[in-house]
């Protein structure tokens, strides 16, 4: 290696990006470097499914050939990622974390991993998620162990992406949400997560949960980061039907433009009723540095989901249960105790429960955009808890209930199609992260990284690492 960084797996991809683009480093180095992380790190973290060490390897010597020769394809070029292993990769394995999907290898790449390999990504490897995305796991799939502290959940369903990104063993990760899948591990971890609108991001050639709900992002150790995955990811595709054909924001052109003026609602008396003390106290505490950043902090009542985030288990139920229709219940017994008992509820669910569902989301969207004509931004918890000790008895068994307290601040933007932003705002008693979320208007992921990335620029949140993984 022609450099030496004792923390180079955890520069943030501009950093990355400069030592490469300088010579400094190579993009076979900085690749071989990550990988040998993975190796001594990964067995105990269990992030990675699969690890594309040849394919990883070969890309990067191209890379290197191509910015030889004056081909620069911009700042990802060569820098190493990873994917949700529900995102299909050509000739390697895509399982969704599912018994059902043991022998599945695509032929063709998701359009996500197109868009990375164009912008010069080096695709590490296919990360561990939850059974079909959801909220358990299949007894064949390893979970996931949040680097913070090894014995705490990781979130769900994308916990092998935070893991990953938290470690270091990947600059930055896919994830997916369809009910907080971004948000959870994002917050679990204490890493960014950005859920952009819904359509803004292809779900061609990604496994469904619920195809209405599921929306694509990055998780990255900074916003920044985060925008620049955004930037080669999104726009419209021709193979998906519903990505919406709106260009995509130079978010990074404008990134360090502040959030000054801007209107931020936060309802601090639904926060102190539903979220843990420590949580609440992140956010109130986030709220007071935007608010000197010359945002105006505006005290809003948030919607009430009580009947909202239930329409929304009824239209996720049904549309997992299409989504599975060509194997359940004919492979049954291939399935875990967890999504067999998801896959069961959702194949009960009437075409008028659905109807009567998707109904009440129109009234969820409208309710939403009201609020958010009187602010620019919302402001609340990512999730109201702190990381559990996970129990693999629990994560691997049949959930009889669904503590839908856990999504109250996150189901309801899949249903409406939101983007937010989610940001380490703190550590709790216990060494935890907490996680602070804004929520923007359709199609505004540009003043959620703004405002994300003026956050960093005042706090050190963002900076800090596992004390528990050098």
């Amino acid at each position: 290696m022609s450099i030496q960084f004792e923390h180079l797996h955890y520069l943030t991809i501009t950093q990355a990006s400069e030592l490469i683009h300088s010579g400094k480093i190579s993009a076979t180095e900085l690749t071989q470097h990550i990988l040998d992380r993975i190796s001594h790190l990964d067995p105990e973290i269990k992030s990675y499914a699969t690890v594309m060490r040849e394919e990883a390897l070969a890309a990067a010597h191209r890379a290197d050939q191509e910015l030889a020769s004056g081909k620069d394809r911009g700042p990802l070029h060569g820098i190493p990622v990873a994917v949700k292993d529900l995102c299909f990769t050509k000739n390697a394995p895509t399982k969704g974390g599912m018994a059902v999907f043991a022998d599945h290898v695509p032929d063709y790449d998701a359009t996500v991993v197109t868009r990375l390999a164009e912008a010069g990504a080096i695709l590490i490897g296919k990360l561990n998620l939850t059974e079909g995305a959801m909220i358990g796991y299949h007894h064949d799939f390893a979970i996931p162990a949040n680097p913070w502290a090894l014995d705490r959940w990781a979130g769900a369903s994308s916990s092998g992406s935070g893991a990953a990104t938290a470690a270091g063993l990947a600059y930055a990760t896919l994830g997916s949400d369809t009910g907080g899948s971004i948000r959870f591990p994002s917050a679990a971890c204490g890493v960014v997560g950005l859920k952009p609108t819904w359509g803004r991001v292809s779900r061609y050639g990604i496994i469904p949960l619920a195809e209405s709900l599921d929306h694509i992002g990055p998780l990255t150790r900074c916003t920044r980061d985060a925008a620049l995955i955004f930037e080669a990811i999104a726009g419209a595709d021709d193979h998906d039907p519903t990505s919406l054909l709106s260009p995509v924001p130079p978010i990074t052109e404008v990134i360090a433009n502040g959030i000054s003026g801007v209107r931020i609602g936060i309802d601090r008396e639904n926060i102190e009723k539903h979220a843990d003390p420590e949580v609440a106290a992140g956010v109130f505490a986030g709220a007071d540095v935007l608010a000197k950043l010359g945002a105006n902090i505006i005290t809003v009542d948030f919607p009430n989901t009580d009947t909202y985030i239930p329409a929304w288990s009824d239209v996720c139920l049904a549309e997992t249960a299409l989504a599975h229709e060509t194997t359940f219940p004919a492979r049954r017994e291939d399935y875990g105790l967890w999504m067999r008992n998801w896959l069961d509820k959702g194949q009960d669910i009437s075409g008028v429960d659905y109807a009567r569902a998707n109904n009440l989301r129109h009234f969820c969207r409208q309710e939403y955009r009201a609020l958010l004509q009187t602010v620019d931004l919302l402001l609340m918890p990512s999730i109201p808890i702190l990381p559990p000790v996970f129990k693999a008895e629990s994560l691997y068994g049949a959930v009889e209930g669904f503590d839908f307290g856990l999504t109250r601040y996150t189901a309801v933007f899949d249903f409406t199609g939101s983007p937010t932003l989610s940001l380490p705002c703190g550590l709790s008693r216990e060494g935890l992260p907490l996680s602070l979320q804004l929520v923007a208007r359709h199609e505004d992921e540009q003043l959620l990284c703004q405002a994300g990335h003026a956050y960093e620029q005042a706090t050190d949140w963002h900076t800090l690492h596992p004390p528990f993984i050098k």
